[in-house]
């Protein structure tokens, strides 16, 4: 299954990839704008199964907001009808703002109209998802969402200010990725969102903030709260990744405390790693797993879906770190010493067979 991709390097456009990964299905981005090429366009469109239509244009003067996206449909449009067969679905990442006075929202809605058409005329099921405001990890400050912004200042230790304390429609923009590929209705778009007022969410995230300085993972039984937490984790990877645990050692040995958790499920685990041998080298959606090494020597290595770096770690149990796995991150454990390594692993969730949320990928 071939999923055709505008906007594939985008916010949403990079969470879809990310979904359709780890459900086997290949996407291939399509360029609109001043990089369309109709010859390939067509190609693309001749040989994919599924037409998802995300890019878009949010920032400019009246004129190029409006019309940017109607360029874009218009595009698509052509693809549409030089091509010689069609994908059976053409999905539109639509807006809430559609229709309304605003330039965006007047060039959503004739872009919907022109791609309606053009897929209806194509024999194609056009699918129209009105998205409210959406967000997740690796949003952009001042940019994507507000929640983006408070998690970027939230992890610099920087006041959240509210501004204008409306209420907000949010969605987890990779429960928005899954509206669009198929696995949710339509309406859950608006239907699986949760409306919190602005100051609601500043005070969540900063409470989540505080709770983390010593890493006590917070309440996340609610799954609003939960990818939210995952929201704020996703601004302090790298240096501020690991969270240093306080070693005690007398006579009798040594302690530390590996795990607080304020409310929700949890598993831990424990297993031994021979010398050279590597652990993980796999990415969850959702799950936040910590690693702590207990004794031995290792190096815990990740790497960002679709991304060519990758951030390593050198553990031991002398000096014990926790670290939480950043989610679509690919993660790995490799013992680097000479003795036997010793590891604990503790999960957010009971592990559940039908929903395993782990996903093969090599660092």
């Amino acid at each position: 299954m071939t999923i055709a991709l505008t906007g594939s390097n985008g916010f949403l456009g990079w969470h879809t990839r990310v979904l359709a990964h780890s459900l086997d299905r290949t996407t291939e981005p399509l360029p609109l704008g001043d990089k369309f090429d109709i010859g390939s366009a067509t190609g693309l469109m001749e040989r994919a199964t599924t037409l998802v239509h995300i890019a878009g244009v949010n920032r400019g003067d009246d004129d190029a907001v409006r019309e940017g996206n109607v360029r874009f449909a218009q595009q698509l449009a052509k693809a549409l009808g030089e091509a010689t067969s069609v994908p059976a679905t053409v999905v539109y990442a639509n807006s809430i703002q559609a229709g309304n006075q605003s330039p965006y929202g007047q060039g959503k809605q004739e872009a919907g109209r022109i791609l309606r058409k053009a897929a209806e005329d194509a024999g194609a099921t056009f699918v129209d998802v009105k998205l409210p405001n959406l967000f997740g990890e690796h949003g952009k400050p001042f940019y994507n969402s507000v929640v983006a912004t408070f998690c970027q200042l939230a992890s610099e230790g920087k006041p959240l200010e509210v501004k204008d304390d409306k209420e907000l429609r949010l969605l987890h923009v990779q429960t928005a990725a899954e509206v669009l590929l198929g696995i949710h209705a339509p309406d859950d778009a608006h239907n699986l969102a949760t409306v919190r007022k602005v100051s609601e969410v500043a005070e969540l995230i900063g409470s989540m903030a505080h709770s983390y300085t010593d890493g006590t993972i917070p309440d996340i039984a609610n799954t609003f709260e939960r990818d939210l937490f995952n929201t704020y984790r996703s601004f302090l990877v790298g240096e501020r990744l690991p969270i240093m645990l306080n070693r005690k050692e007398d006579a009798r040995g040594a302690f530390f405390e590996v795990i607080r958790s304020a409310g929700g499920e949890g598993q831990a685990s424990f297993s031994t790693t021979e010398p050279g041998v590597t652990r993980g080298q796999h990415y969850h959606r959702r799950k936040i797993e910590r690693f702590t090494v207990l004794s031995g020597t290792a190096e815990i290595a990740m790497r960002k879906m679709f991304s060519n770096e990758v951030l390593t770690f050198p553990v031991t149990g002398e000096n014990p770190v926790a670290i939480d796995m950043p989610t679509m991150w690919s993660h790995s454990i490799t013992n680097v010493g000479s003795d036997k390594l010793y590891t604990m692993f503790w999960i957010n969730e009971i592990f559940d067979p039908a929903s395993p949320d782990t996903f093969p990928e090599e660092v």
